[in-house]
Parts: C-alpha cells; sequence; structure tokens
C-alpha cells in the first residue's frame, strides 16, 4: 500500500516490578471475578465447557509476485490462562504498512506487537482495551516516525477482533477487513476507511463500480500518520458459532478475488489448506501486492480444553 500513505521499531522496555505485580494482580482479581460469576449461576459442565470453547487460528502473509519485502503483520493470540481468556478472550490482529525505506515493515509490526501487549494489560472491557491499545500503538508509530527522518510518514492498516464466550469485538484503521463466513454466505464486519468507500456511503457511486475504481486504495485513515486518529470500536450482533470461520485479510488478497470466491476457498475443510488456496488465487490474479490471511474457526468441546502455554501465530 506505499503510496497512499507514507509504513522504527524500537525495543520495548522491560516491565518495573511495580508493573509485574499489578500484572499478577490483575489476574488474581480476573480469577476472582470469574469464579464469582461461575458460582452465582451454577453453571451446569455443559455451559462451562461452553464458555472455555478453544479456537484454531492459521496465518499465511506472502511477499506475493511483484513486492520484494513483506509490509504485512499479523498475530493471533490464544491466552493460556482460563481466566484470562474468559474475560479477555483471544486476539487476532492484521495490519498492512506503508512508507518508504522499509518503514511500513516496521509501523506494521509495531501495530500488532503493541495492541497485543497492551490489550491484556488492560482491566477494561474488550471495547475499552482495544480503543487504549489501538491509541497507544497509533501514538508510538506517530512518535518514532517523528524522532527518524527515514520513517517520516510511515504508518499501517489495523484490523482486530476478540473473540470473547462467542461475543466478537472489532476494533479498525483502514481497509483491512474481516470477514465472517456463517451457513456458507461471506458477511464483511469492517467498513473500508477510503476515499471511494465514503464516496459510496454518499450516495455517489454503486457498490459494484467501488470494486474497480481507480481511487479505491486510497485511505481515509492509517494508524501513525497524525498525533491521533479515530478508531472505530465496535462489539458485533454476530457471534462466532461452532463451524463459522473468521477472516482477517489485507487488500492484497480482496483486490483479486470476489466475495464468492473468497467464500467457496473458505469453505475448504481444512483451515490450513483454506488459507494457503486464499493467498495462492491471489497470487495467481496478478499478486501485486503482499497477500496476508489470518483464518480462525472455533472448535466444540464437551469438556473444558487441556491448559497449553499461551501461543501467538504470526
Amino acid at each position: 500500500m506505499g503510496g497512499y500513505f507514507h509504513r522504527f521499531y524500537g525495543k520495548n522496555p522491560r516491565k518495573t516490578l511495580a508493573e509485574n505485580k499489578k500484572s499478577l494482580t490483575y489476574i488474581e482479581s480476573l480469577r476472582a471475578m470469574f469464579w464469582k460469576k461461575w458460582l452465582s449461576t451454577k453453571a451446569t459442565d455443559a455451559s462451562l465447557s461452553e464458555s472455555f470453547s478453544d479456537l484454531r487460528a492459521v496465518v499465511v502473509s506472502d511477499v506475493g509476485c511483484v513486492r520484494t519485502n513483506n509490509e504485512d503483520a499479523a498475530r493471533f493470540v490464544r491466552p493460556a490462562d482460563l481466566f484470562v481468556r474468559s474475560s479477555k478472550g483471544f486476539l487476532a490482529i492484521v495490519a498492512d504498512g506503508m512508507g518508504g525505506h522499509a518503514a511500513g515493515e516496521i509501523a506494521s509490526q509495531m501495530a500488532v506487537e503493541t495492541i497485543a501487549k497492551t490489550y491484556y494489560q488492560r482491566e477494561e472491557t474488550p471495547e475499552e482495551s482495544l480503543f487504549l491499545a489501538f491509541t497507544k500503538a497509533n501514538r508510538a508509530i506517530w512518535q518514532a516516525a517523528s524522532r527518524n527522518a527515514r520513517q517520516r510518514g510511515m504508518g499501517t492498516t489495523c484490523t482486530a477482533v476478540v473473540v470473547c464466550d462467542a461475543k466478537l469485538y472489532i476494533a479498525h484503521v483502514g481497509d483491512s477487513r474481516l470477514y465472517l463466513l456463517k451457513n456458507g454466505q461471506l458477511l464483511q464486519l469492517s467498513t473500508d476507511h477510503t476515499y471511494v468507500q465514503m464516496l459510496v456511503q454518499q450516495g455517489v457511486i454503486a457498490p459494484l463500480e467501488a470494486e474497480k475504481h481507480p481511487e479505491r486504495n486510497v485511505l481515509t485513515r492509517a494508524m501513525g500518520t497524525h498525533n491521533k486518529v479515530e478508531i472505530d470500536v465496535e462489539a458485533m450482533t454476530h457471534s462466532l458459532e461452532s463451524d463459522d470461520r473468521l477472516l482477517l485479510c489485507t487488500d492484497g488478497l480482496y483486490d483479486y478475488l470476489t466475495n464468492d470466491e473468497i467464500a467457496q476457498l473458505m469453505l475448504i475443510p481444512t483451515l490450513n489448506e483454506s488459507a494457503q488456496q486464499l493467498v495462492e488465487a491471489a497470487k495467481q490474479r496478478g499478486g501485486h501486492d503482499n497477500i496476508t490471511v489470518l483464518l480462525i474457526e472455533r472448535l466444540s468441546s464437551e469438556a473444558p480444553q487441556a491448559l497449553r502455554p499461551t501461543e501467538e501465530i504470526a
């Protein structure tokens, strides 16, 4: 996406002793709240396993057929602690960076790493935590670009979804997308922050015209290009049920495939094969941009999932 918004990554400071203690106290408070809620509702074994239902995710990111570097970034976080998971859920993020001198790579990586870290440090609701995490990431990218002339003007799109007890919470800036495949139907849950989408909303052009419009990739918002950014944060009315799938992707995918084509490839039974085929299909159409796909599906279980270490897939 390098041409429309011009993508420093510094080491994160280590946690202080006080911050570590605060994190431990927060986890203990989550546990206390969980047990209070569980005991008050007298949850059955079935409802307990439902609240602990697990997710499977796969990330495929490809440089494409023309670019020499990959400015996309993605991350899926699966907390090991069931109490944290019940309160904060699973987190998935995709970002598409922009800027010269490899600045796009820096901006997108900065976004996903800052958001993934900050989200789970916050004590607020998923919506509030997403907003605060995005705000911190935007400021960090802006400040880094301000300090380094080679990264000046860098930015990134960013779309994140939290799956918490089947509920979906989305935060979004730019034109990376979130789709939900439910009962074979593909639903776009995010709204592009682009000039062309603005024309569609104003009734100037039709949605079909927008798909091939020459300025369809011109962004109206991006992370890190200004000190402050407007962030769309929403609790979705849709939920993630068994056999549903979520797709987060950059424009390197949907610029080359129709919604029907994306839906058909998302129906491939094996999640990894589905993700690989989505990327390959975009490359066969030209692959002029980086292509990143993050696929998620919900797993059903009649018993609580075994504890595993916290997983981060990138």
